[in-house]
């Protein structure tokens, strides 16, 4: 028998998620996020980057805008005001303490008791080769969850006001190969859909299709893929570490 996804942690308020890119959240997640934001949950975005190396077509100086435009409006279609950036380089992003600094910072600065992020791993499930990106802060925001509860690692953020917070209770990884965890995707499943196609730039450059049957297709493709082990229902997994 295949094991069954266990339901999401249920008793918190606030999340964290943590990714590199613009459409990161939005390729999985977003049918989950718009779930916690009817129930009240409070769900803030921080991005590593915002995406600029990821239009061949489109100079760097003008995509970023563009894509951060993008992002903002992919997040309000699931309930999410608060979008952040960080402004480290698209495709060259470096796993280490400046990284980890700046999420331990947003961590400090926001008090979530989950935190999000994507794939850390080297590959998708074993197939397919993972983006030095999605390595680098996948892993830092694993990190970060422990760094921003030790007020002996980047003392300089608690001289800035960012005292120590050690609530982070989870941590859960989206696009994972070893999930432990689901969310039912079908009360926010239109409202991912149109999440991802906020992302219209980009997804008109990966694929001649219309681009909301290209989002149709490939959301419900994924969450009907965790379905056999979440009770035949549609679902965004995750894989949960707990703290």
């Amino acid at each position: 028998m295949t094991e069954q996804l266990e339901p999401m942690p249920s008793d918190w308020q606030r999340a964290l998620a943590v990714v590199a890119h613009p459409d990161d959240l939005e390729y999985g997640c977003s049918a989950a996020v718009a779930g916690w934001t009817d129930g009240g949950r409070e769900v803030t975005y921080l991005l590593a980057t915002r995406g600029e190396a990821g239009i061949d077509t489109i100079a760097p100086h003008e995509c970023a805008p563009l894509r951060e435009r993008e992002q903002r409006a992919s997040a309000a279609a699931v309930g999410v005001r608060a979008v952040e950036f960080l402004d480290h380089r698209d495709g060259v992003i470096e796993y280490g303490t400046a990284l980890r600094r700046d999420i331990a910072a947003a961590i400090r600065r926001h008090r979530p008791e989950l935190l999000i992020t994507l794939n850390h791993r080297d590959t998708w499930g074993g197939v397919a080769w993972n983006t030095p990106d999605h390595r680098a802060v996948g892993r830092a925001a694993l990190d970060a969850a422990g760094d921003a509860g030790n007020r002996w690692i980047f003392p300089e953020l608690a001289e800035q006001g960012l005292h120590p917070w050690d609530g982070v209770r989870w941590v859960a990884v989206a696009g994972t190969d070893r999930p432990t965890h689901a969310v039912d995707a079908t009360a926010g499943f239109e409202r991912s859909v149109q999440s991802l196609l906020a992302h219209r730039t980009y997804i008109e450059v990966l694929t001649d299709e219309d681009p909301e049957a290209y989002c149709r297709t490939f959301l419900s493709g994924a969450t009907g893929a965790s379905a056999e082990r979440f009770g035949g229902r549609p679902a965004v997994a995750f894989e949960v570490f707990a703290r």
